[in-house]
């Protein structure tokens, strides 16, 4: 069993910065395919971001202003956030498969946290 907890959520104004923490259990926190998702009120879950060993994939719309990384040491996953905007607002998931690459689909996902609240305002 993976448990992940999120943090790092909150109320920004357009531009600035944010960056979220997911903090894993489990054995073989390693070798896990990590990957942030997000949901907005009326939207469905999208993906945001994955990372596996190496090159991290991006959804086209935050390349380029956010940054997926890990540390298999302390078993967290980071999503740096920068030049928010407000369509960036949701609740942002941590999730995490056991095996495989990074994919966008949720439902290929194992393990999900409870999710945190991103608002940007204009």
């Amino acid at each position: 069993q993976v448990q992940l907890v999120e943090s790092g959520g909150g109320l920004v104004q357009a531009g600035a910065s944010l960056k979220l923490s997911c903090a894993a259990s489990g054995r073989a926190f390693s070798s896990y395919v990590m990957a942030w998702f997000r949901q907005a009120p009326g939207e469905e879950r999208e993906f945001v971001a994955g990372i596996r060993s190496s090159r991290p994939d991006y959804a086209d719309s935050v390349k380029g202003r956010f940054t997926i990384s890990r540390d298999n040491g302390q078993m967290t996953v980071y999503l740096q956030m920068d030049s928010l905007k407000p369509e960036d607002t949701a609740v942002y998931y941590c999730a995490a498969k056991m095996s495989g690459i990074v994919r966008d689909r949720p439902a290929l996902y194992d393990y999900w946290g409870q999710g945190t609240q991103v608002t940007v305002s204009s």
